[in-house]
């Protein structure tokens, strides 16, 4: 027992130490990205009929007079005192615009997978039942589809059929304007408990509904195809057959043994998936107008906002790389197969 938790510790801790590392590289990545990108920061916060005067005092003052790297420099010893910065076009600490806009994007993550489980998996049941049948096909096209659909082009039919033509949901937001936002971590529905505040509720549910439910069936076949395919694996092993040829009841097998077994994988894209999630939420935000991280970033390149793009992109990297990481942890636990 001693030996196998050294070995799951220094499995642990090479994980850790390889964070740094990762996290160097893409601040790196995204240093020189933006460097050699097409457009100027200057312009994009006096456009370009501002005087040279006035544009040389502002580069300057933001620090792009010095030379490359003099600013790489600066920018890697503020990351490691985890000063990101203020925003170019707002002046506003970087830290605090991903303080405010990271529980949105986090909220609407959580609400969608609890929604693609709640789809997926009674679909890859259904699938499996119907192995073959009628149901089976259904299942399948279904599950493809789901993860076919670019998440923008899902997200403007949600809108058109339940906004626009239905009236059922709102067709974008989080909160309604005519409301004050309860402010206490960043998450409505959260909050609206805190407050006891059953209106706040009914009202960020509302608005969270329809992105939720939309993100939440795209990514719904992940988890029906694998949840089907590996739950079908299980079924044929040698330890299902000796439980079934011992009198004891398929439905017991499934829930005691085939199940766990199969949702060991699944775990592992659960990972995958919510770091699919963080990639392609950008247009998906902007579609629903969702005040969530990924629409700041959409912002931020949009303005040439180097330091807002630079946290965001290290902040959402840094939650990737720790979930991976924790990820990998857990199945090592939980799978005694697993070598480390």
């Amino acid at each position: 027992m001693s030996r196998d938790f050294n070995k799951l510790l220094n499995y642990s801790l090479l994980k850790i130490s390889l964070i740094p590392l990762m996290l160097w590289i893409i601040s790196t990545l995204v240093f020189i990205l933006l460097r050699v990108a097409p457009g100027d920061p200057v312009d994009a916060i006096l456009g370009s009929g501002a005087n040279e005067a006035s544009r040389e005092i502002l580069r300057y003052k933001l620090g792009l007079n010095e030379s490359l790297l003099s600013q790489y420099l600066s920018y890697i010893n503020n990351i490691l005192h985890l000063n990101f910065g203020e925003s170019l076009s707002t002046q506003e600490p970087v830290l605090d615009i991903i303080l405010k806009s990271l529980p949105a994007s986090v909220e609407l993550g959580i609400f969608s997978i609890f929604f693609a489980i709640f789809i997926g998996f009674p679909l890859g049941f259904f699938g499996l039942k119907n192995k073959g049948k009628k149901g089976d096909y259904i299942a399948r096209v279904i599950g493809i589809s789901s993860y076919a659909i670019p998440p923008f082009w899902g997200a403007i039919l949600a809108q058109l059929i339940f906004s626009v033509y239905l009236r059922i949901f709102p067709i974008g937001g989080r909160f309604p304007i005519t409301y004050s936002q309860p402010k206490i971590t960043g998450f409505l529905v959260l909050d609206s408990l805190l407050n006891n505040n059953l209106i706040y509720l009914r009202e960020s549910l509302y608005h969270l509904a329809l992105p939720s439910i939309t993100l939440g069936f795209l990514l719904s076949g992940i988890f029906s195809r694998s949840l089907r395919i590996n739950l079908d694996k299980t079924l044929k092993s040698d330890y299902v057959n000796a439980a079934l040829c011992r009198g004891i009841s398929r439905r017991k097998i499934i829930l005691n043994h085939s199940l766990p077994n199969a949702l060991l994988p699944i775990v592992t894209i659960s990972g995958l998936t919510i770091a699919s999630l963080a990639g392609g939420a950008l247009l998906f935000e902007v579609t629903f107008s969702w005040p969530g991280i990924a629409l700041r970033l959409h912002e931020a390149i949009s303005q040439r906002d180097y330091t807002v793009v630079q946290g965001i992109v290290i902040i959402t990297s840094l939650l990737i790389v720790s979930l991976n990481l924790f990820v990998d942890i857990l199945i090592a636990i939980l799978d005694p197969r697993i070598e480390y």
